[in-house]
């Protein structure tokens, strides 16, 4: 069985305010998209923990503020 945090992943990431589209090249297969509540949302599938780290430096070295991170698992991930 695989362990779960080798396992590629789909992850939702909050960041506060708004970031265009413009960012996706930045951000490597990343989908950018705006939320009303002054919110981006950053839809990605991730190899491993190593590629979601890589994704948070990113993040903060932009000084972004980080809102939440949920990690969205399928059945087989379970």
């Amino acid at each position: 069985m695989n362990d779960p945090v080798d396992t590629p992943t789909r992850y939702e990431i909050q960041i506060k305010g708004h970031l265009s589209a413009a960012w996706v090249d930045y951000f490597n297969d990343t989908t950018i998209t705006q939320i009303e509540t002054n919110t981006t949302q950053f839809t990605c599938m991730l190899a491993d923990q190593a590629d979601l780290h890589a994704l948070l430096r990113k993040i903060r070295d932009l000084g972004l503020e980080l809102i939440s991170i949920q990690r969205i698992t399928t059945d087989s991930q379970q």
